[in-house]
């Protein structure tokens, strides 16, 4: 068996991955506008994406089991790119190993950013929807444990915008 089969499987991992991409760019926009509704679409894209990503990489793994079966060695799952580049003679092959290894890398380093960004958007936005809800209805008390009312010496009673008694 050739490694054409593992450098397709690595090929359709980079194209998925730069959708990926592409949808984390997408979800950046959504955040900012805050919109819902996009942001959960996208949410459902990227889980099926990811799916498939997992069973490329189970493709992968037995496309490189098999390759090494081929090559008279024991399968390893914990065989590298590099490990198999040193097992290909000729250097076309190993060029294109090597060029897909580098472009998967590179957008999965995009992607990593990307993600990033999103989790400070939406840690912001978790913030600020809490600093609003502390002006509406007060901040918490940090006593969370039952008071008789009528123990209440300090007069401390939270102060909101709103009647929560109503």
């Amino acid at each position: 068996m050739s490694i054409s089969a593992v450098i397709s499987c690595l090929e359709e991992m980079h194209r998925i991955h730069s959708v990926l991409l592409e949808l984390a760019d997408q979800k950046k926009e959504v955040l900012i506008s805050n919109s819902v509704d996009r942001l959960n679409q996208i949410i459902h894209k990227e889980n099926q994406y990811v799916r498939q990503i997992a069973e490329l990489d189970k493709e992968r793994a037995e496309a490189v089991n098999q390759f090494l079966i081929s090559k008279c060695y024991r399968p390893n799952p914990k065989v590298t790119i590099s490990d198999l580049v040193q097992l290909l003679f000729k250097a076309e092959e190993k060029m294109r190993l090597m060029d897909v290894q580098k472009q998967l890398t590179h957008v999965i380093a995009q992607l990593k950013k990307a993600n990033e960004l999103n989790q400070q958007l939406i840690q912001q936005s978790l913030s600020f929807i809490d600093y609003s809800l502390d002006l509406f209805i007060g901040p918490a008390q940090d006593d969370v444990t039952y008071q008789n009312p009528s123990h209440n010496a300090q007069g401390h009673q939270r102060r909101s915008m709103f009647d929560t008694r109503a």
